[in-house]
């Protein structure tokens, strides 16, 4: 049988593929026509060109499968079009999961995002249970990812669909050729281009931990259920010094209120609007900076098995 992975050629899908073949499965993987593939480049992998919102080639995608890992997901902080990542995120999710179904596929497991998840007031750890809606939702990505979330618990309690779901924090480490909007980040301190930051802080966690965690959910974990695969809290103060030191730098020693710079990110984006490039400050950004996005793995390591090793200082830089 063949396991089918979304969005290999990407980040967190690329370190997926490579665990599954390490173990000695088939790999499928979901390649959208002109993706750059080089993540996938001399690996052992069948790549079979489809689009989340073109149904004949997900079926055909999801012939003979027994297993999914659907990854792939529009991340990013700034779009010009929200309605296209509403339906890569939201639309293509539901779309890939029924033809999955309807090939047969036994276990699925979704990649969401603790961006779904709700962050305490009192500055505890957030975790799968904490209370959260979509009104707590800043920006599309958070948004569509959100929505996604909710369409695939409909999917599961109303039509059988046996997915475990997934929600890695912030996956950071090697072929992140892209960058995320978080490697960028990590680019732009390696070279001394960020002279300030906020008073926020992010849960990092190795890309390859974050593998492992599917592969975990796929084997041990429980039907309509989430795992938050995460790693170290730490706050963008320990982060820039950490890679300051690993590259022989100065940190950042300009700290800012995080709605100092909001008029910074407004400017920004009319600008990107007009240019089309990325901003390197965005307005969500900013909003979300204002709360520390720090949270707790013990479920996942509870009932999976799930035991990130990698310290942040191990694989900091780029």
């Amino acid at each position: 049988m063949v396991t089918l992975v979304t969005g290999g050629t990407g980040f967190v899908g690329s370190s997926v593929v490579r665990q599954l073949l390490e173990r000695g499965e088939s790999v499928r993987a979901l390649v959208r026509p002109n993706s750059d593939r080089r993540n996938l480049q001399g690996l052992d992998v069948e790549l079979f060109e489809a689009d989340l919102n073109d149904h004949p080639s997900l079926r055909a995608a999801s012939s003979g499968v027994s297993s999914v890992y659907h990854v792939a997901a529009d991340y990013r902080l700034w779009v010009r079009d929200a309605q296209a990542m509403h339906r890569t995120n939201v639309e293509g999710t539901v779309n890939l999961i029924r033809a999955a179904c309807d090939a047969g596929a036994r276990r699925i497991v979704y990649t969401s995002s603790v961006a779904t998840l709700g962050i305490p007031k009192d500055g505890s750890l957030g975790d799968e249970t904490t209370p959260v809606c979509f009104q707590d939702m800043m920006g599309p990505y958070k948004q569509s990812k959100y929505l996604a979330e909710e369409a695939v618990r409909t999917l599961i309690g109303q039509e059988g669909a046996p997915v475990i779901i997934v929600n890695p924090s912030t996956p950071i480490g090697p072929r992140d050729i892209k960058p995320t909007p978080t490697g960028r980040m990590v680019l732009d301190a390696a070279r001394g281009r960020i002279p300030a930051f906020v008073d926020t802080g992010l849960n990092l966690v190795h890309v390859d931990d974050v593998a492992a965690g599917h592969l975990l959910a796929h084997d041990r974990g429980e039907i309509g259920q989430r795992y938050i695969l995460g790693g170290e809290n730490l706050s963008l103060r320990e982060i820039f010094s950490v890679i300051a030191q690993l590259c022989r730098r100065q940190p950042p020693g300009l700290q800012l209120p995080a709605m100092a710079v909001l008029p910074i990110a407004i400017a920004m984006e009319c600008l990107a609007a007009l240019t089309g490039k990325p901003p390197l400050t965005t307005v969500d950004g900013v909003r979300l900076a204002r709360k520390k996005m720090f949270f707790c793995h013990k479920h996942a390591e509870d009932k999976l098995g799930y035991r990130p090793g990698r310290p942040f200082r191990a694989y900091a830089t780029p």
